[in-house]
């Protein structure tokens, strides 16, 4: 097992050339999962744990969130990325502390969005959101842990999708300290290559959902460095869960468990990784 400073090491490498997945697990098991597929680095979801404990995304509690995410780090050799939301906190100084917290998991990484949450005003006035980056920033260095922070300006996401507001968004963060920038919602080639070029030189994480049809060489011919995937693989296993469960609900049928993983296969990779640990 290599150690967090090994892993904080080898992902800020991942981000000075090239194109790489950070695929994002919810729960041990397909942490572990995604490490046999020989990815590169992980990152975690909010969306993806919060439907696991049966809750919407951002419900959860911050201690809970900074157990999860510790115990995803405990599980894989891969440096972590760490989805963590705002920062638990709207003042600079809880973004500060709870930074600090996350820092202490073990992660390689992690993220800042500017999202407030509030339906009226869903983003933070510039100044407090480049205050809040700083803080996360002081944090992180105080620590000396070497961790990669992100910047995400979430305007695609809040229903506010301007391509200035976003640049000037990113642009700030940058100089505010963020390493890796970052607009989950930006959806068309034109608009990631703006993107990419108006944050260089720091490298851009792109959100993939499923429907752009955009390939990862696709991807990395517009200057992409990072490639997200957010909740997606939680709402995929959902989407199986819920067609099937309704279909027996519904129709008495159970003809979807045909598309069901064979048990020996699971619990044979489960029973390896476990002898190799």
């Amino acid at each position: 097992m290599p150690t967090i400073a090994e892993k904080r090491a080898t992902f800020r490498q991942l981000h000075a050339a090239g194109c790489f997945v950070i695929p994002n697990p919810w729960d041990v098991g397909t942490t572990r999962y995604l490490q046999h597929l020989d990815f590169k680095a992980l990152a975690t979801t909010s969306a993806g744990f919060a439907f696991a404990r049966g809750l919407p995304d951002a419900a959860v509690a911050r201690d809970d969130m900074l157990a999860h995410i510790a115990e995803i780090v405990a599980a894989t050799d891969l440096p972590v990325n760490a989805d963590f939301e705002g920062g638990y906190a709207h003042e600079p100084e809880g973004v500060t502390e709870s930074v600090r917290l996350c820092v202490e998991t073990g992660v390689a990484g992690l993220s800042i969005e500017d999202a407030t949450g509030d339906k009226a005003k869903p983003l933070y006035d510039l100044d407090l959101a480049v205050a809040r980056m700083k803080a996360a920033r002081a944090a992180i260095d105080r620590a000396g842990g070497n961790v990669l922070l992100t910047g995400r300006a979430e305007c695609f996401l809040v229903g506010r999708p301007d391509l200035d507001e976003t640049v000037r968004r990113l642009q700030a963060y940058s100089a505010a300290g963020a390493d890796c920038l970052y607009a989950p919602g930006i959806r068309t080639p034109e608009l990631i290559a703006a993107v990419v070029k108006a944050a260089a030189p720091k490298p851009v994480n792109v959100l993939m959902p499923g429907a752009l049809g955009l390939t990862v060489a696709d991807l990395a011919a517009l200057g992409v460095r990072r490639i997200s995937v957010g909740g997606t693989l939680a709402r995929v296993a959902w989407g199986a869960f819920i067609r099937t469960a309704k279909t027996i609900a519904s129709e008495g049928r159970f003809d979807a468990f045909k598309d069901a993983v064979p048990h020996a296969e699971i619990n044979g990779f489960l029973r390896d990784d476990m002898t190799a640990r």
